[in-house]
């Protein structure tokens, strides 16, 4: 999953250096992010403005890293695994969210820019359970599509940079969920399903994304 995440990483980081070089008059502007999504996440993102003629939105793309717990340790080896109950649990998880969005300006108070903002989401979730003692470990993981909308406000530190508060929601469509050498989908058109496990099973006790809220401020540079 990091092999794929980098893939990630680097192809944002190619969009960026792209869409810095389109024609004069193109507004781009980079940014880098903290904040609360499924729990701490860091974010990089890059936004255009008057990219073509006429057209009043603009485009923002990014991708955003977030550590979570990937769900319950023991319900997730008797969905993906067996019974077993022997070794003391561990774990830890992650996801990467690739995000595109349409920008709208909107007068506000305040900040000398704001925005609503809608587009689609992408997430991969990786899940590592480890039992200490029962030499065993599996990964569990998952991709989804999803969508978004909120806010975002512009607050000028100088000439370049700004300060930037974003506030709203995603919403992520059910995936598969792969682990071992079962997969569960929500179709419940099973690969080596355990006992009378179903998709909703399998989903109850992984913690992939749902319904995540989102805040977030970092600064954007304008180039």
């Amino acid at each position: 999953m990091q092999k794929l995440a980098f893939r990630h990483l680097v192809a944002t980081a190619v969009v960026v250096i792209l869409a810095s070089q389109f024609s004069y008059g193109t507004d781009f502007s980079a940014g880098l992010g903290v904040g609360y999504g499924q729990g701490f996440a860091m974010r990089g993102n890059g936004t255009l403005f008057n990219f073509a003629q006429g057209f009043p939105l603009g485009l923002e793309f990014g991708i955003t890293y977030t550590p979570i717990d990937p769900g319950n340790a023991l319900e997730a080896r008797r969905v993906f695994i067996a019974n077993a109950t022997n070794g003391t649990p561990m774990k830890y998880g992650e996801t990467w969210d690739l995000r595109m969005d349409l920008l709208y300006k909107v007068p506000l108070l305040g900040p000398h820019a704001s925005f609503l903002y809608a587009g689609v989401r992408r997430s991969f979730f990786d899940g590592t359970f480890r039992y200490v003692g029962a030499n065993e470990e599996f990964d569990v993981t998952g991709q989804e599509w999803g969508v978004g909308i909120g806010g975002k406000g512009l607050f000028s530190i100088s000439s370049r940079v700004d300060l930037a508060l974003t506030l709203g929601v995603d919403a992520y469509f059910d995936g598969p969920l792969h682990g071992h050498d079962t997969t569960y989908t929500p179709n419940n058109d099973n690969v080596n399903p355990h006992e009378d496990f179903t998709y909703k099973d399998a989903s109850s006790v992984i913690n992939m994304p749902k319904i995540v809220p989102v805040l977030m401020i970092g600064l954007n540079y304008n180039i």
